[in-house]
């Protein structure tokens, strides 16, 4: 009897934790509904590869705060890149199983709610190693060689003007030589560091603000602000690397310094950045995020450009090669794949 009642215990804990399963798990071969609400954030000529199951897929261009519930009300798969999913929002969502983000950041998901919910959310890392530090790099020739200058010029016909074979209204310094602070020691970090060094840079990886000691191969904070010429940025974006370069941080950059962001926009207190180069305590700067994207056109960042040579605004694009993002693409089916073949 005793075992009976042991056998039986042990039948229904195994059912009970397959039925647990079953009801978040999908089911292998099963249907899914596959929603992607903001497809125009990859470039249209290197789509998602389809997934090899039953599924329908639907894309939309763009989709607002208010048609996001809408839209992935019945979606068992929803992929998107920067559509915000709060606790709110995917509390009305209980078909929904897997978020797909087509980038590495996951600022836009409430990750806490996402777990609580039974909600997966899958990202994409280091898909971009090549080309972000390949457009870090540009953006260091830009800055030092002046290039956005004497072309603008070319625009409006101002070499046919002069007396001589050439003039000289733009600065023009050496890359090699140049001391490059990286501030984030990750994949992208490491790689600009690398490009670097072989093009004759003395390269200084920062240690992070305001800590008690600093690591092997690291150089304190401010030390790096302080004998840089160009600084770049390559960490997280978290509370603590919020408006990281602001009117305090900047003052401590050498006269004549340039700054990088090729990161996140808010790593950056836009204003305080203006106003260093109006000031002309920094040189120029190169960013490729801002704050608020698309930023407003009344920026003032975005309003300065027009005049400032050396003020370089690329909207978002440095991660952007055709080999990033095939590579990018390949790995959402791959993530949505293994999601739906194992949970995972």
């Amino acid at each position: 009897m005793m075992k009976s009642a042991v056998v039986f215990t042990a039948l229904f804990l195994y059912a009970i934790s397959h039925i647990k399963d079953e009801l978040y798990l999908p089911k292998q071969g099963a249907f899914m509904k596959i929603v992607f609400l903001d497809s125009t954030a990859l470039p249209p000529h290197l789509p998602i590869p389809r997934p090899d199951f039953d599924h329908e897929w639907i894309d939309y261009p763009y989709t607002g705060a208010e048609q996001t519930v809408e839209r992935a009300k019945d979606a068992d798969i929803v992929v998107t890149s920067k559509v915000i999913f709060s606790r709110e929002v995917m509390e009305q969502l209980p078909k929904l199983k897997l978020i797909a983000l087509t980038a590495t950041g996951t600022n836009n998901i409430d990750l806490i709610a996402a777990k609580e919910l039974g909600i997966r959310v899958k990202n994409v890392a280091g898909y971009s190693s090549v080309t972000v530090p390949e457009h870090v790099l540009g953006l260091i020739f830009s800055l030092k060689h002046s290039l956005a200058g004497w072309y603008r010029d070319q625009l409006e016909g101002k070499w046919g003007e002069s007396k001589q074979f050439c003039y000289f209204d733009y600065p023009i310094t050496d890359i090699r030589g140049s001391v490059l602070g990286v501030v984030g020691k990750g994949c992208l970090g490491t790689e600009v560091g690398r490009l670097a060094t072989a093009l004759g840079m003395k390269v200084l990886y920062a240690e992070h603000r305001d800590a008690q000691s600093c690591r092997e191969g690291y150089t304190p904070f401010d030390e790096v602000l302080k004998q840089a010429d160009i600084v770049t940025l390559h960490c997280p974006l978290t509370e603590h690397t919020t408006n990281l370069i602001n009117k305090e941080t900047l003052s401590l950059f050498k006269k004549g310094a340039f700054l990088i962001n090729t990161g996140r926009g808010p790593l950056v207190d836009e204003q305080a950045l203006l106003d260093a180069l109006k000031s002309g305590h920094l040189a120029g700067a190169a960013i490729d995020v801002m704050i608020k994207e698309p930023p407003e056109k009344d920026n003032p960042l975005i309003v300065a450009a027009k005049t400032m040579p050396n003020l370089l605004i690329t909207p978002h694009i440095a991660w952007a090669s055709d080999s990033a993002v095939t590579t990018l693409v390949n790995k959402v089916r791959d993530n949505i794949e293994e999601f739906v073949a194992t949970g995972k």
